[in-house]
């Protein structure tokens, strides 16, 4: 009987950003920093991807996005239904007094510096 070593496999983190340009770059981040990185385009997809899959352990989701739910509002709602995941929430807007973000989340805002990203990702996750 093979008994795999999960500790070489690279963390999942799935991305959540509308904006192609934007989404490629986190891609790059998420891959600088060894993980494997998945992309949704919108809150519905991103739950569909996470109804499918066990092995999404962070989200780094944009707040403004198409659809009927926002960033913030999907932070929540995977926060609710799968809560070990871990969740990095961005934007542009860098005046949000009152963003409500669900425990253990982190906000990050925009233009993004990898490095910190990166960082954020390995005090959240671990390495890979």
């Amino acid at each position: 009987m093979m008994v795999l070593d999960h500790s070489c496999i690279p963390a999942v983190v799935l991305i959540v950003e509308d904006e192609m340009v934007l989404r490629m770059r986190v891609v790059d981040m998420v891959e600088d920093a060894g993980y494997t990185p998945l992309e949704a385009l919108n809150a519905a997809e991103a739950v569909a991807i996470l109804e499918s899959r066990s092995d999404v352990v962070l989200m780094c989701t944009d707040i403004q996005m198409p659809g009927q739910m926002d960033g913030v509002g999907l932070a929540h709602a995977v926060h609710d239904r799968w809560p070990t995941i871990r969740i990095i929430v961005v934007s542009g807007q860098l005046d949000l007094p009152h963003l409500d973000l669900p425990p253990r989340s982190r906000f990050l805002g925009k233009p993004l510096n990898a490095g910190e990203v990166i960082a954020e990702m390995r005090d959240m996750i671990g390495y890979a």
